[in-house]
């Protein structure tokens, strides 16, 4: 391993990928898709400096992931910046349908009356933690950035007994705990998502479900842009962005899961995929939206397991 250096002063340590973090697949299993750059590459990356990581795809589960992995020195250097940085404006209001649709989907799986003990990991300003608090939950949350943390107690006035400025990998929670744990675009910024699933497992309790929302290694868009690359004989990818916002170090498919699944002793209780944005002109979106619906090629892979 080794530190490095990139051009917005963040430090890294890279390092390599040597068995599949879902399913555990060692590197003969692994598919090169290409180069990412640490910065936004559009259609002409080889005419951008910068540094490179390669992008690879596990052939046994469909994960999606750098190698080697950039690991930054400092949690803060990613998400140690001011909220109204990272996320754009309209990110801090509360919508009344927000979060809405996963609590009626919830409703589905599991018995989720008043009291239910919910546990937001990576709580960011407590959006989430406010909406299932006027659904009758009581929920806890995790949030390791100090400046998002500050907000969701100081703007949004979330009980700080019931957020921790910690993260998964550090907090202490009692085991058995927990109906339902929410991790909302939070996996694939985690070095070890795997590790995380497993440890949230050891706080839930049996029967108890476990919501996951993750880019999809599906999503046709980044397949689309690796085709375009390939024509231009250019060793590129559309894939990840683990070197610049918003940070993804993994796109997961619904097998990675079902492998994973194998070796910690839960259930897939259902999933389903978001369409999303798609970052292309209107006229296309009108034809290609209905497209990513049907053939389950959106962005986004929505996944709820169980613990058996």
């Amino acid at each position: 391993m080794k530190a490095w250096e990139n051009h917005t002063r963040r430090k890294y340590i890279f390092y390599e990928v040597k068995k599949c973090n879902m399913c555990g697949s060692n590197s003969s299993n692994f598919q090169l898709l290409g180069k990412r750059l640490n910065r936004s590459q559009g259609f002409y990356p080889n005419k951008m400096s910068g540094i490179t990581v390669s992008v690879c795809k596990c052939k046994k589960c469909g994960l999606i992931f750098s190698n080697p992995l950039p690991i930054p020195e400092s949690f803060m250097d990613h998400y140690g910046l001011p909220p109204g940085e990272y996320w754009q404006e309209e990110y801090f209001d509360v919508q009344p349908d927000y979060f809405s649709g996963e609590i009626d989907w919830l409703k589905q799986l599991i018995n989720s009356g008043h009291g239910t003990k919910a546990l937001d990991v990576g709580a960011g300003i407590g959006k989430c933690m406010r909406v299932l608090e006027r659904n009758g939950f009581d929920v806890y949350g995790l949030e390791p950035s100090e400046p998002f943390y500050n907000m969701a107690v100081g703007q949004m006035k979330i009980d700080p007994g019931h957020i921790y400025p910690t993260s998964i990998e550090e907090a202490d929670l009692p085991e058995n705990f927990f109906s339902f744990i929410t991790f909302g675009a939070v996996l694939e910024h985690l070095n070890d998502p795997a590790g995380a699933i497993e440890r949230s497992l050891q706080w839930l309790k049996k029967d108890g479900i476990i919501h996951i929302e993750v880019p999809s290694s599906r999503w046709l868009i980044s397949r689309l842009i690796n085709r375009f690359y390939k024509i231009r004989g250019l060793d590129y990818s559309g894939n990840l962005s683990p070197m610049h916002p918003p940070f993804h170090l993994y796109e997961f498919s619904i097998e990675s899961f079902e492998e994973n699944s194998k070796k910690l002793n839960y259930s897939i209780a259902d999933y389903g995929y978001y369409v999303g944005k798609t970052y292309m002109p209107g006229i296309i979106d009108f034809f290609i939206k209905p497209y990513m619906k049907w053939t389950n090629s959106g962005m986004q892979l929505v996944v709820w397991l169980k613990k058996n």
